[in-house]
């Protein structure tokens, strides 16, 4: 299907005048290219706007060098600049966990490099503040939602404080943005109307609006300073003092995970950053960081909406010609539903959008569908049909005033809560209806699948029956020739503090995968997801694992070098050295040396890896493993 340039958000001087505008109410600025699609977040909370009256325009991937023409082109939007660095964190999307710099980047235009600076969130908000001084910033979007509050930084080795003191904008809209955004647009138009005003300024904004992340003078607080209220140590403590950082987190996580949760405040000194080093005095006072309580879970009716807004499911047509690799990946997928109550430990999804889950209804994932089976390329087969786990659709508590009242940041770690209803009955009967649509050949499962979900035994038979059909029909229908799950590794100390289950339910849906594939004749593989330098693993651990899965029959492909991202808690028991919930010392590999020495484990089948691994084993006293490995006699 062919669309016009006004069928897509405005990008440029001409598409406004296309549309006959001569103002804009939210101008969006985007460190992805824009592709107009539920995927990408800048489109989703465009659309959003949109659909509630505003103007909004977009501008993807703006020079940030020279004369800041594209931050100039549009003018000043009547309400506020968005700024959504992307849909990825821009430091984890540019490099490595070595910090060397990937080889493409996925969210640009034939995935080029000069697309986008680092920390876009940043450097785009001092270029809007340096243009527009008194025009609300609004901060939205992984990379600021992540950094709300005192955070380690992987790339500059330092504890940074809230992207706030760095960017100099003036909120932080965090989470899944629709609801705080929306009403943010609603409270700054109210605030024109009665003021007779034309523009809104920073002064107008709200002080007590649910999930949104804020600066303020203590005489200032909403209320002051309640008895209710999460007080943080101050981030001068936590650069101090590594142990303070650590409890800090685990406040934050919990109220990042609850159904009802508290106000967060974190003292930030009278200083401001430039960019590297706090130095710099803001009125000689004391500074605070509110963070308010985020939005309930959207509801089924809400999530439909979100998803039901008209999208192009297209890129802008100014990259004509131009692969942009993510949306090659998301092309023809379809995202049934939000959250995910995993909790791993090195995640942060949870972070993001909570661990309560928020379906879509049957018909809206339909007609999504449906539009996906006439875009032009589309041979009958859908790439996903998943969310941010493949098979938590559906599930949610039984009781929900336990949920309400529940801090726990995963539902299934250390062990599967009680309370949780884990029927996978929903999720095979959106199987059966997307399977049942004319022009669907097949519907592939590419998300992550929780095969402790499948496997876990519930004292109701309905349930265990729908998870045995579950994994059937999953095995048998949904995989393209190699299921993808994860592990993460062999060893139970590590696998403790990633929150991820023993090994050995990996062992068993292993031996239930190969029955399933014999009984349906089927020639499949299982690809694992293994993780090396995690906190608490050692040479050791990955040596036993270079073992265990020689004796499995796999040759690893799909393995990663633990990076550090922020507001996880496996990043901040490696850089702290603490559990933080048990405050108990964690070890970690942190030189590239000693990352460099785990990772070559999982390599052990390649002659070039072999003398070095056979030396790494004997300085840890493990011959016993050189004979494993390679097959030596005594």
């Amino acid at each position: 299907m062919e669309y016009r340039l006004t069928d897509f958000l405005p990008t440029t001087k001409k598409e406004l005048e296309l549309r006959g505008w001569d103002y804009v109410d939210v101008i969006l600025f985007s460190a992805d290219a824009y592709v107009d699609h539920p995927s990408f977040g800048a489109a989703v909370i465009g659309r959003t706007l949109e659909a509630a009256g505003y103007r909004v325009a977009i501008v993807p991937q703006p020079d940030w060098h020279g004369d800041y023409r594209d931050f100039k082109k549009l003018g000043r939007p009547r309400l506020f600049f968005g700024v959504a660095p992307g849909c990825m964190d821009s430091m984890v999307n540019k490099y490595t966990a070595n910090r060397r710099l990937r080889s493409e980047d996925a969210y640009s235009p034939d995935g080029r490099h000069d697309m986008r600076p680092e920390y876009p969130t940043i450097v785009y908000t001092k270029i809007l503040k340096q243009l527009y001084p008194d025009v609300p910033v609004i901060l939205g979007g992984i990379e600021a939602s992540l950094r709300r509050l005192t955070h380690y930084d992987y790339w500059q080795d330092c504890l940074r404080p809230c992207i706030l003191v760095d960017s100099g904008a003036d909120m932080i809209t965090y989470g899944m943005g629709e609801k705080p955004t929306l009403e943010l647009a609603r409270h700054l138009s109210e605030e024109l109307r009665v003021k007779s005003e034309k523009f809104a300024t920073a002064t107008m904004l709200p002080r007590e609006l649910p999930q949104t992340v804020y600066l303020t003078r203590k005489e200032d607080i909403p209320n002051g300073i309640r008895e209710d209220d999460i007080v943080l140590h101050s981030h001068e403590e936590c650069l101090k003092n590594k142990k303070a950082q650590a409890e800090n987190f685990r406040h934050i996580e919990e109220q990042s995970n609850m159904m009802h949760a508290r106000r967060i405040i974190q003292p930030i000194g009278s200083l401001k950053s430039d960019g590297r080093s706090l130095t710099s005095p803001i009125n000689h006072q004391p500074s605070y960081v509110i963070v308010n309580p985020p939005y309930p879970p959207m509801t089924t009716e809400e999530l439909d909406a979100s998803f039901d807004l008209p999208y192009t499911r297209q890129p802008h047509p100014k990259y004509k010609g131009k692969r942009i690799p993510a949306y090659d990946m998301i092309k023809f997928s379809v995202n049934i539903h939000r959250g995910c109550f995993g909790g791993c430990a090195f995640c942060t999804i949870s972070a993001h959008q909570g661990k309560f889950i928020t379906c879509r209804s049957k018909e809206s994932i339909l007609r999504e569908v449906k539009q996906v089976m006439q875009m032009e390329g589309f041979k009958g087969y859908l790439s996903d049909l998943g969310g941010p786990s493949a098979n938590m659709y559906g599930m949610h508590g039984r009781n929900l005033n336990i949920c309400e009242k529940c801090k726990r940041p995963s539902c299934i770690h250390p062990q599967i809560c009680p309370n949780l209803n884990t029927d996978h009955s929903k999720l095979l009967d959106i199987y059966h209806a997307v399977d049942a649509l004319p022009g669907i050949k097949k519907s592939f499962i590419g998300s992550g699948v929780r095969y402790d979900l499948i496997l876990h035994h519930s004292k109701d038979d309905a349930v265990n029956q729908a998870a045995r059909q579950y994994a059937r029909e999953l095995i048998s229908r949904h995989v393209s020739g190699r299921l993808k799950v994860a592990p993460e590794h062999t060893s139970d100390h590590v696998l403790q503090l990633m929150r991820k289950p023993s090994f050995q339910q990996f062992y068993d849906f292993k031996r239930l995968f190969d029955r399933i594939c014999r009984e349906e004749h089927l020639n499949q593989q299982l690809i694992p997801y293994f993780i090396s330098s995690h906190p608490g693993c050692t040479e050791a651990d990955m040596a036993e694992l270079a073992v265990i899965t020689k004796h499995l029959d796999f040759q690893l492909e799909q393995v990663q070098d633990f990076t550090p991202t922020p507001m996880t808690v496996s990043t901040e028991t490696w850089y702290t050295g603490y559990d933080p919930y048990t405050l108990k010392p964690v070890a970690s590999a942190k030189s590239q040396r000693d990352k460099l020495a785990q990772r070559q484990f999982f390599f052990w089948y390649k002659p070039d890896q072999r003398r070095a691994i056979e030396q790494s084993l004997r300085r840890m006293g493990r011959t016993d493993l050189i004979r494993q490995l390679f097959n030596k006699k005594p």
